[in-house]
């Protein structure tokens, strides 16, 4: 039978791999490496640093290419669904060419966690397999790497935060009923954009990594310091994942504005 396994492996940090990972790796018949442009060589490379701590043999081991997305027009769920479909032709071809009678159990090694915006799952469903066959082991999120690096708690006392896109900060703003953002997936550096006087940022990349960066302080400040360290290192690097925290004081309940007003 049949088995995906889709392992959060944090930031790529050997260290922060639980032991059910660790074993669920070992464990495995086949662990499919996606490669992606030449410029973001080093990914492919920590996992296979992490696989070679971990004394998997380079034959179990199955490379493929990522395909590109398609990035014309202004489509981006449909954008979104053809590139998933072509992830998933990928990973049948390698099933179909490296497993005997098509069973086993195949790893993939998912940066964080599985479950926090990372579309392996849903590239898994297109399988067709059941929810037997299909298995998560969680992994430390860059948002909790971020708020131990920074020394930081994720939410002030009683009150929410929101998980959120550089898309969805452009596009919406900051809403109004929460005070703390996490922002995920932001090429563009929305930051630049929220004009919040008394908001503060934490900004992180390569978490965990030994080329970590860290940033903080009022956005007003931060924001273009932050924006040209993103540029320098991702000309250095060639790639960059970053992650930051953004924090306004509490707003006033309409109970208290009401009753400043009276």
């Amino acid at each position: 039978m049949l088995e995906i396994w889709l392992i959060g492996i944090g930031t790529g940090n050997p260290d922060h791999l639980t032991r059910e990972a660790e074993r669920a790796i070992r464990a495995s018949d086949l662990v499919l490496l996606p490669h992606k442009e030449d410029n973001k060589a080093e990914l492919a490379q920590v996992r296979l640093q992490l696989l070679e701590q971990l004394d998997v043999p380079s034959e179990r081991v199955a490379h493929f290419d990522m395909p590109l997305r398609r990035q014309q027009g202004d489509d981006y769920d449909l954008q979104v669904d053809e590139w998933h479909n072509a992830i998933a032709r990928r990973w049948s071809d390698c099933l179909e060419e490296r497993l005997a009678f098509g069973g086993g159990r195949v790893a993939l090694l998912v940066w964080g966690d599985p479950a926090l915006y990372d579309s392996t799952l849903r590239i898994a469903s297109r399988l067709g397999l059941a929810s037997h066959q299909v298995h998560v082991v969680p992994g430390i999120t860059s948002m909790q790497m971020l708020c131990s690096a920074h020394g930081i708690a994720l939410n002030d006392i009683g009150a929410p935060f929101l998980v959120t896109t550089g898309r969805q900060l452009r596009d919406h703003g900051w809403p109004d009923d929460v005070d703390t953002l996490v922002v995920m997936l932001d090429g563009q550096c929305s930051f630049e954009q929220v004009s919040e006087p008394d908001a503060v940022i934490y900004w992180g990349a390569y978490l965990g990594m030994s080329q970590q960066m860290l940033m903080s302080g009022p956005l007003a400040e931060q924001a273009s310091r932050i924006s040209e360290q993103r540029r320098n290192a991702r000309q250095q690097y060639g790639w960059i994942m970053d992650i930051y925290l953004l924090r306004r004081p509490p707003r006033p309940t309409s109970l208290h504005r009401s009753v400043a007003i009276a």
